[in-house]
């Protein structure tokens, strides 16, 4: 067996069901608003239990080289992940396919100027649709019109605890 299959069949075991590649084409009706890009970004990795989630449709949404960052407390302190978009589907996958994962979009403050956008998303996510809420945070998006569509440049992200609620302007 090559190096190269070898090498695919170990992040086949690794990564799991993975759907799509990086050459997947952007939707139209994903990348042609704001509105758009955001339900894509929530709707990609929401799926219940078993259920592929839609990276190759997820790759579509940012540009080569996009950074994503998760905010954590270790030791009382906080650390950022960063992470590229391979590194994030690796980090959440299993756990994604294994338990389910659903976050939906509760609140949206939208700064624009000219062919930039900053998006704070808030979010809550549970394991099934109708489960009970596990977490809440709040996504910060950047985005950039190219004259054709949007793109995603970055997205960070922190949760809610209690020495970190959410704010009243990112709530409805």
């Amino acid at each position: 067996m090559s190096r190269a299959a070898r090498l695919a069949g170990a992040l086949a075991l690794l990564l799991g069901p993975v759907t799509g590649s990086a050459q997947t084409p952007a939707r139209a009706e994903d990348v042609g608003s704001i509105d758009g890009m955001v339900r894509a970004f929530y709707d990609v990795i929401s799926g219940p239990a078993g259920q592929a989630r839609q990276w190759g449709r997820d790759s579509s949404l940012y540009i080569p080289g996009v950074r994503f960052v998760a905010m954590r407390m270790r030791d009382g302190w906080p650390v950022a992940e960063v992470m590229d978009h391979a590194e994030f589907i690796r980090s959440v996958n299993g756990p994604f396919v294994q338990q389910g994962f659903f976050e939906r979009e509760l609140h949206r403050v939208v700064r624009r100027f000219g062919n930039i956008a900053h998006v704070f998303s808030t979010y809550e996510f549970r394991t099934t649709p109708d489960g009970a809420v596990l977490g809440r945070g709040v996504n910060s998006i950047e985005m950039f019109w190219d004259g054709r569509r949007w793109w995603i440049a970055g997205a960070i992200w922190d949760a809610e605890r209690p020495d970190n609620p959410i704010p009243p302007e990112f709530l409805p």
